[in-house]
Order: C-alpha cells, then structure tokens, then sequence
C-alpha cells in the first residue's frame, strides 16, 4: 500500500457543474456563535451523484439548504456556490429566487409539509412549471401532466385533481419530485428524501431519482444519514462531521477501504442480520462536539480509540491514496499499525 499525501483542503475541481469552495455557515444565537458548516468544499458533475452522510447534527442539511439559499436571518454564509461559474452567494435576492428551482432544486425529507395541504397536487406542479417557464396555463398543465407521468405517478390525470392528504407518502414525494422538476434544474438536492419512507418505497424512490438523472443528465446530491444508501445509489460519498467533511472517495473505496475512525464507527452502527440477537451494537464513546466551541484539533479526538496527544492540538490536513481517497485523520485505519495493535 502507497503512503497518502498531503493534499489542500479543497475537493473541488473547476470543469464540474457544481462546485462548493470553504463554505462557512454560522449561527448567531443570543451572544454564541454556532459554526455549523466549517470549511466544507466539494464537486459534482452533470450525470453524478454525491451522497453527503454523518449523524444529526454534523451539518449536511445546513449545507444543502446554504446551496438553496434557503437558511434564516440568523445565518451567516461564507465561501462560494458556483453554477456553471455563477457564484449563487453574490447573488441578490431576487437574483437568486430567479435560480432556485432552475438552477437548483430541492426534495425535501417530508412531502406532507413540503406540499401545500389546500392546493391540489396538479395546480403545485403547474405553479412550479409557471414560475420558472413562462408558458401559458395550458402549456403548463401539459408539462405538469407529462412531470406527474415522468416521476411515475399512477393513474396522474386522476391524481392531478388530489389533494397532498389523499396520496400515500410514496405517491406525495413523487409529487414533491415533479415540482422540484418544473423548473428544469441541472443540480437536485435530495435531503434525506427517503428517510419517512418504508423500505421499498424508499427503493422505489431512489430508482426513480437515478432515472430521472440519466435522463435529464442533472448532478444529484443525496443528504442523508443511511450509508446502505449511499453505498447502492452514490458515485462518491462525503462523510461530514462536526460542520466538516473527514472522508471522501468512490462509494466503491469508501466502503471496501475506510481511512477514517469515525466513518468505521458509523458502519459498526449499522445493524446486521448476522448478528447474533443479543449482541450489542458498537457505539462511539462521548458526544459530538459543541458547534459553539471551536477546537484547534480533531473534533472526532475525545472519542477516538486511536487518538493520540497531538490529535487534539492540530487538526489534521487532508491526506490522499493514490486513488483519490481523501481522508482527514493523522491515523488512519490501514496505516500506523502498531496503533491497531495497541488499540486492538
């Protein structure tokens, strides 16, 4: 095995559709501030799909909503979002409701709240068609109807006239979908789009939003905290901690060659069939730290079996495999072996 190398903090590359550059969101909360995305850069390319995982709170939804332009007052944005080269923060307000949902798009985790419960589903989709199109009311209910069919809505001239709490939750995200559609976006968001659904509607769901992509050759990005996910539906994965990404490489690499402790930890929480039905689940020790209190070292350290001294006084640059597998950690699973043996 090659040794990595140490690599700026930076994953994005300039020829890709999408590109996020040091991205810093941080709250104000009374007299606190709450760094909730620190530093977080990526790229995704037209026909791709980025899958961004980590427990609650680590900031992946912050992230996808900072993208929308979607966060409140409180939240302070820094860094780049860039579009084809339009860096979405230097945007005005209005500027910007001109990109989202054309440019950009969202499926959010809950179709229920997402959809307007006192509209018909068919009128949501012709306003989203409207908004972005500049078509006729009959130019936009043909479109909306050929969206309801796109996503595979059964019977859609029958649905086109239901209301949100008459579907199932399955037959409301595709809803959810086809109005995140009527603006033609190039880059969709999926924040943790699956997450309220049975398991094979979440199949179902996914397969459609992989569809859907190949099809109108979109960057997807999946937020979501499901790594079984992940490993079936991403080209590449980013695992997020602590408002800043730790890991990333080919969902193929990341899963077969895991670098980092905490995302080993994550995949020990995953249950397992083959698990005899007593055993215990392996669980990281601790809590995540608190967004109020930046530190100078790892942030994973305090619950790391393998940290050392100098891990909690210097954060770790980001490493790379000659494979492209970026990893954030001075102690890697597969290298220092006289740490596993120690740590064993």
């Amino acid at each position: 095995m090659s040794s990595p190398t140490a690599v700026e903090h930076t994953l994005t590359d300039q020829n890709d559709l999408l590109q996020v550059t040091d991205l810093r969101v941080t709250f104000r909360r009374g007299t606190r501030d709450v760094h909730a995305v620190n530093g977080l850069s990526y790229a995704v390319d037209r026909g791709k799909t980025l899958a961004i995982i980590g427990e609650s709170g680590s900031g992946k939804s912050v992230s996808s909503r900072a993208l929308m332009g979607i966060l409140p007052d409180s939240a302070t944005i820094e860094g780049e979002i860039r579009v084809d080269g339009i860096d979405l923060l230097s945007l005005t307000d209005s500027q910007m409701r001109a990109h989202r949902g054309s440019t950009i798009a969202m499926v959010f985790q809950d179709p229920l709240r997402a959809l307007n419960p006192t509209m018909k589903v068919g009128a949501q989709v012709v306003e989203a068609v409207r908004a972005h199109g500049g078509v006729s009311r009959r130019e936009a209910k043909d479109r909306a109807l050929e969206l309801l069919r796109l996503v595979r809505l059964p019977e859609p001239v029958q649905r086109f006239h239901s209301y949100p709490h008459q579907l199932s939750g399955g037959m409301r995200q595709r809803v959810a979908i086809a109005v995140a559609l009527g603006g033609n976006p190039r880059v969709l968001v999926a924040d943790e789009a699956t997450s309220s659904l049975d398991v094979t509607t979440q199949a179902q769901i996914m397969d459609l939003l992989k569809d859907l992509q190949r099809e109108l050759n979109m960057a997807l990005i999946m937020i979501s905290h499901d790594l079984g996910l992940a490993a079936s539906y991403a080209d590449d994965v980013i695992v997020m901690y602590a408002g800043r990404a730790v890991e990333r490489a080919s969902a193929v690499d990341l899963f077969q060659n895991v670098r980092m402790p905490y995302t080993k930890a994550l995949l020990e929480a995953i249950p397992d069939p083959r698990r005899p039905p007593h055993a215990t689940f392996t669980v990281a020790p601790g809590q995540p730290p608190d967004p109020s209190q930046l530190t100078s070292g790892c942030a994973f350290a305090p619950r790391c079996a393998r940290a050392q001294p100098n891990c909690a006084e210097q954060a770790p640059p980001f490493a790379e495999d000659a494979d492209g597998h970026r990893y954030a950690c001075w102690y890697p699973l597969g290298y220092a072996p006289e740490l596993e043996t120690n740590n064993a």
